[in-house]
């Protein structure tokens, strides 16, 4: 027999699988010796409060072990597409591989072009970055196997619940590689260690049951006929793909962008955030959110944090928190700078980032193009780049500094491997954009003491955030709202941020897809 019970436990007794079954049995009533197996379903850290509490859901096997996992659900039966019908999807991040698998289960063929590398190939060219300062245009933290998202925290946190299927993306993350922990954490992570493996099993699956990934190829066109409808795409080499498509390029594919401004695509500028990364020491992070001079201890993770408030009517916030992690350089072409952060599974590094940024609103940039918002973003990266004579080392201030408005003489030790150099951040940003990010920084400062110290340092520029752009697409069916048979979907197309909606938006796309080419009645959600 399996009974479902919830504790509340201190962290000592949340981390030992034995002292959590006692507790479980004196809450219950039931012998201990009875209990023969504990599973756990659900783990979550309130440290709302002084005491740091660990919740836990736990399935508890009495008198006998139950062969189910009452957590993992199988992994789904997909069938050889090797002849059907085919479909084009453009990007292999996210949005486009679980298009891609979805596709197979509804009895299509993904067609998969990607213009980056295979996730190994761009471990190299990624390390290549720190020792050339140069960014290979095809092949980044950006563009390849895995998109933007690869060599990242792996974070798999969302809100989407109410859009689409998370569940089925965390079990297919799951069973293609990925911790069971993902299934259980309130705010589960892979880690740039692993996630690259789950995403190559992932390729695999596609391959394994017909479906085709083209690495090494840039989508330069679409084919639209006549009548306005997507007929396939055109490769930068001049072959044709046809099909309908998915279109799950990511936020970087700027080129794509000037490519549906050129063929009179409908699109609108979309508002973003810019700001900084934001580095603390990960010991000052732990001490304060587990209110604690002794930091974390033993039997919690290092913490994490998430400040928002708002600064002359915008929103000014953290993004993308990576406790025990590093800053990363993420320009997906020369001329650029941009860093992101990363973390490993264990998050072990003695660091926490976070970026910290500013919203941005159409509103805010003067003009009609709805590619203004893009042109903002390039700015901003262009400036930084040339503020350390055209190399991926970046600007950087000490957090004080930066919040008061001076040149920093020295700096702290940061993660950011290509190396930082003191820089007035705080000039090099838009005013607006400082100025708010600065009376942010003084609030978090009062809402979490020994957060603004000078040993924090602020690292520029945070720009990819998000898409600066939003594709229309039909609500029902998911397509665009002037071109037929064409699919925006995902971070890229405006529709989604982050692994797990993006994911879920390539999902619903291929659904919506299914049933257009088939006839099918198929639920998007």
């Amino acid at each position: 027999m399996i009974q479902r019970i919830s504790l509340r436990l201190e962290p000592r007794k949340a981390a030992d699988e034995q002292l959590r079954r006692l507790e479980a049995a004196r809450q219950t009533g039931v012998d201990v010796q009875r209990i023969v197996r504990c599973d756990l379903i659900k783990r979550s850290i309130d440290a709302r409060q002084r005491r740091v509490m660990v919740n836990l859901t736990l399935d508890l096997h009495i008198d006998s072990i139950d062969s189910r996992d009452t957590l993992v659900e199988p992994a789904p039966v997909y069938p050889d597409v090797s002849g059907a019908p085919q479909a084009i999807v453009v990007g292999a991040g996210p949005a486009g591989l679980f298009a891609a698998l979805e596709l197979i289960e509804l009895g299509i063929r993904p067609i998969v072009v990607e213009r980056g590398k295979d996730v190994d190939s761009r471990r190299r060219d990624m390390a290549a970055i720190s020792r050339t300062q140069k960014v290979d245009p095809e092949s980044n933290y950006c563009f390849g196997e895995g998109g933007a998202g690869a060599f990242s925290d792996g974070k798999l946190y969302t809100r989407s619940t109410k859009r689409g299927p998370v569940g089925k993306v965390l079990q297919l993350l799951h069973h293609h590689g990925a911790e069971r922990d993902i299934l259980v954490d309130a705010h589960p992570h892979i880690g740039t260690d692993r996630l690259p493996q789950v995403i190559k099993s992932i390729r695999l699956t596609i391959e394994r049951h017909g479906g085709k990934v083209l690495f090494g190829h840039r989508v330069d066109d679409l084919d639209i006929s006549s009548g306005g409808t997507v007929e396939g795409v055109i490769l930068a080499d001049g072959t044709k793909l046809s099909g309908p498509v998915i279109l799950a390029t990511g936020h970087s594919a700027r080129d794509v962008y000037a490519m549906l401004r050129r063929r009179g695509v409908e699109m609108s500028a979309k508002g973003i955030a810019v700001g900084v990364r934001l580095e603390h020491p990960q010991t000052l992070i732990d001490s304060i959110q587990y209110h604690s001079p002794n930091g974390r201890g033993r039997y919690l993770p290092p913490a994490e944090y998430s400040m928002l408030c708002r600064v002359d009517g915008r929103a000014v916030y953290s993004f993308c928190m990576c406790p025990g992690g590093f800053i990363i350089p993420a320009a997906s072409g020369p001329g650029q700078l941009v860093v992101n952060g990363m973390s490993p599974s264990n998050r072990g590094t003695q660091w926490a980032n976070s970026g910290m940024v500013v919203e941005v609103l159409p509103e805010d940039i003067p003009g009609e193009d709805p590619l203004r918002m893009l042109e903002f973003q390039s700015g901003i990266e262009k400036r930084f780049h040339e503020a350390t004579g055209g190399t991926q080392q970046a600007p950087a201030q000490r957090m004080t500094d930066f919040v008061d408005g001076r040149l920093s003489e020295s700096l702290p030790r940061s993660s950011y491997a290509p190396g930082v150099i003191s820089r007035r951040v705080d000039q090099l940003l838009p005013p607006e954009v400082s100025r708010r990010l600065q009376e942010g920084f003084r609030q978090f400062g009062h809402k979490a003491r020994g957060f603004l110290c000078k040993d924090a340092l602020v690292v520029g520029d945070e720009t990819r955030t998000s898409a600066p752009v939003q594709l229309p697409r039909d609500r029902e069916t998911l397509c665009h709202t002037g071109i037929g048979r064409l699919y925006p979907c995902g971070e890229g197309a405006g529709h989604a941020g982050g692994i797990v909606s993006a994911a879920i938006d390539g999902i619903r796309c291929a659904r919506a897809l299914a049933a257009a080419e088939t006839g099918r009645q198929i639920s998007v959600d």
